[in-house]
């Protein structure tokens, strides 16, 4: 039995964070220095902006450069699991007098020598496609009175960086991939290779990276190095491309993104001719035009997703590659300053080291990753460019949406993280004092100049603003802390300073669970709308139903324990004077 199946890989770790730079990325506060700020501004970052990311680079680099330890297992020790997959594969060989050579490639490799577990297991075959063996192991389950597994076929897909069929079937509860050995040849404007078969050796070096590029041979139960590096490289902590990397680049400028993701998920250093080949012209011409965009996405939401999201965008900054990847339109407004990356990358680490600090539990895998987002278009986040229809949108949602063809809900996330964000900046001194609220205001509709007390218009404000953004309210406060407020940024210790943030975030959030805000979008409403139509006795809805279904919320926002009659009491009262 033959079935189509498509092919998702993610491996996603987590560490701790990489670097401890100053938590407000510029140092100085990007807006006037007032209490209550307005709504719109833009951020101002020309002046000490070069210098503040000078700094924060030259600390990244030194970084950067100095040799990770690693330690590299002298041989692969197999799981009980593992062993029992291997020998039920070499009986197959046996009974069928097969002279296969079978070996494991890849990730899996690299992973058990670095004394971690893998559950990807590749078997690469020198004779015969993966169909076929996968046909030759049901055969030999029908001789012993075993069940047989269906055979799953992965079609040859180059944009999911498949270029030979893949076979698929679980053994022993685990799915194993089956392929065959290959050997590549690039025409010059395309990424999809003509294939063949091709040798142990040949396959290795077709194959991004040196650590990439070890077999672990079950025939002989040892490791191959046919590159002659891969053991020296994965030992020395090196990221290098089997063949010169400009070249490998050209074949298929998918690996240099990948390069750039092991390096940062590995701690790795990237070899100094990679580096200088994934900088070339060519190369980033070769991105734009060889790879499709949602290649580019699927590996920078893995780089966000895993466990050095900074490292990785640092990596696509200094190699200049952060324009070719997150490409803007042709015009915006206003113009992006030279050097701007640099910026953004600046404010995804802030954001990451405050994550860690407050820790894991506040947010979950999503939340996260689309807070890291936002924090690194965050210096974007009033920049726009017009549509066809001469509508300005903002430039983040052409990064999601056409640079690196993301989800769109994922884009109209992070637009909302930015919205609430400015909005939040405006509320924090509020929620955490007794100031007066008539100033702020959340959908311009905000009724807190009614008979009002203030930690009652507080608790109006503040439930209005969580209920546009919901679920990812502590993302959009985590990003409000990166601008606020200039006594903490202008800190001189930057472990105070980071310490001070976290205080404060804890503070807010505390204050906002005390006003029992924690899931107010789940709010339903004491008066729905038909009873607010028979009040005011007409028999169509309409904007005027739609308002005083928000000055029902807020009241019911001022009055957590008001019943409906109370809220319908006040409704007629208000009507009353109004008219």
């Amino acid at each position: 039995m033959l079935m189509k199946l498509v092919n998702p890989r993610f491996l996603i770790c987590s560490s701790k964070p990489l670097f401890f730079l100053s938590l407000n990325p510029l140092n100085f506060s990007p807006f006037p220095l007032r209490r209550h700020i307005p709504k719109r501004r833009t951020l101002r970052f020309r002046g000490c902006y070069s210098s503040c990311c000078s700094r924060s680079f030259s600390a990244k680099a030194t970084m950067l450069n100095s040799p990770p330890p690693v330690h590299v297992r002298d041989r692969i020790d197999l799981t009980d699991k593992e062993k029992q997959i291997f020998d039920r594969l070499l009986q197959v060989l046996r009974h069928f007098n097969l002279q296969t050579q079978l070996r494991v490639a890849g990730g899996w490799v690299r992973d058990k020598l670095l004394g971690k577990e893998c559950c990807d297991i590749d078997i690469a075959l020198d004779n015969m496609l993966g169909r076929e063996f996968c046909e030759k192991v049901n055969e030999y389950s029908s001789s012993t009175g075993e069940e047989i597994h269906g055979i799953g076929v992965i079609q040859c897909n180059p944009d999911q960086s498949k270029h030979l069929e893949t076979a698929r079937m679980r053994l022993f509860d685990v799915w194993i991939d089956f392929v065959n050995l290959r050997a590549e040849d690039y025409c010059e404007n395309s990424r999809i290779p003509t294939m063949r078969f091709g040798t142990a050796e040949e396959d290795a070096y077709r194959r991004d990276l040196t650590i990439n590029s070890l077999f672990y041979n079950i025939n002989t139960s040892s490791v191959e190095d046919f590159t002659q590096r891969g053991m020296a490289d994965l030992k020395s902590g090196k990221i290098v491309t089997p063949l010169p990397p400009k070249q490998t680049f050209l074949d298929d400028p998918l690996r240099v993104l990948r390069a750039i993701r092991f390096g940062a998920r590995f701690g790795f250093l990237l070899d100094e001719e990679l580096k200088v080949a994934a900088a070339d012209e060519d190369v980033k011409t070769a991105i734009a035009d060889k790879i499709s965009r949602e290649r580019i996405g699927h590996e920078i939401d893995l780089m966000i997703s895993g466990n050095e999201p900074v490292k990785a965008m640092t990596y696509i900054s200094e190699l200049q590659l952060f324009w070719a990847v997150f490409s803007l339109p042709p015009v915006v407004e206003p113009s992006t300053p030279e050097g701007s990356e640099r910026l953004c990358v600046t404010f995804m680490d802030s954001s990451w080291r405050l994550l860690q600090l407050i820790g894991s539990t506040s947010f979950n895998d999503d939340q996260q990753r689309l807070c890291l987002y936002a924090a690194l278009l965050l210096p974007l986040r009033n920049t726009v460019y017009k549509d066809k229809k001469g509508k300005k949108i903002p430039v983040a949602s052409h990064i999601f949406r056409t640079s690196l063809k993301l989800k769109s809900s994922d884009a109209e996330t992070v637009m909302s993280l930015h919205l609430a964000t400015e909005k939040f900046i405006s509320l924090i001194p509020s929620i955490i004092s007794d100031e007066n609220l008539q100033i702020l205001e959340v959908n311009g509709e905000t009724e807190t100049n009614d008979n009002v007390q203030p930690t009652s218009r507080r608790r109006i404000v503040t439930g209005l603003l969580l209920r546009e953004i919901k679920n990812y309210w502590r993302a959009s406060l985590l990003l409000a802390l990166l601008l606020y407020p200039e006594d903490i940024a202008s800190n001189t210790n930057k472990d105070m300073e980071l310490n001070e943030q976290r205080a404060l975030y804890n503070r807010v959030e505390n204050t906002i669970l005390e006003m029992g805000l924690e899931k107010v979008w789940e709010l339903k409403p004491l008066v729905n709308g038909k009873e607010i139509m028979d009040i005011l006795q007409i028999k169509s809805g309409g904007p005027i139903v739609k308002e005083w279904q928000q000055k029902l919320l807020e009241w019911q926002l001022a009055h957590p324990s008001g019943s409906a009659e109370e809220c319908i009491d006040y409704m007629k009262s208000k009507r009353a004077r109004t008219e």
